[in-house]
């Protein structure tokens, strides 16, 4: 008969917790505040006042995010997340059209934000086209979510590609010379529904 003291012992495994109310808290007013500051500032932003605006000490904002790198990435990573997040809302509260609509209107916003940022999200190690690289599948999969819903519904033809619908809002923030794009954007919006509709 073995031995107890041979018997190999089970160590218990970790517990992985979930993080507390109060340091998610803390994390999304840093973020916020962080959006804010390197708009304004560019990539230099000043870390201590960006503890101090959001309410933390410098130690806390650190514990969240080790480098500036590490806090630039996940100001980006985090509009991405809403865009993601903001599709699923759409799809239950609106109809498919208008889900499709709305969250076209956002993706103006979200190029917007992104724009103001460029030159932050530039000094991250390995460039912008790696942050932009990584976050490609989300936005592309919370169009195609929404443009199969509305094809499904009847209310978009079935030859509506949501490629094309990303590229074309993509393009009028890149090509447009003007400050006022965004509204010409959002213009854009409305004729790409419209023409995204099944011919009667």
């Amino acid at each position: 008969m073995q031995e107890i003291s041979q018997m190999p012992s089970k160590r218990p495994q970790p517990v992985q917790r979930k993080p507390r109310t109060d340091a998610l808290r803390n994390r999304g007013r840093i973020l916020a505040v962080a959006k804010g500051a390197f708009t304004r500032h560019g990539a230099e932003a000043s870390l201590d006042d960006i503890a101090k605006q959001a309410g933390v000490g410098p130690g806390t904002l650190y514990r969240h995010f080790p480098t500036r790198d590490a806090l630039i990435e996940a100001v980006y990573h985090s509009e991405v997340e809403k865009l993601a997040a903001a599709a699923r809302g759409f799809v239950a509260e609106m109809a498919p059209i208008e889900a499709l609509r709305a969250w076209l209107l956002l993706f103006v916003d979200y190029m917007a934000a992104k724009h103001i940022i460029a030159p932050a999200l530039n000094s991250v190690a390995g460039g912008a086209s790696r942050l932009y690289e990584g976050s490609r599948s989300l936005v592309q999969g919370a169009i195609e979510d929404l443009v199969k819903r509305a094809k499904k519904s009847g209310e978009v033809r079935k030859d509506v590609d949501a490629s094309d619908l990303l590229r074309a809002v993509i393009g009028v923030s890149y090509v447009s010379a003007g400050g006022d794009w965004q509204q010409s954007a959002r213009r854009l919006v409305d004729i790409l529904v419209a023409g995204s509709r099944p011919v009667s």
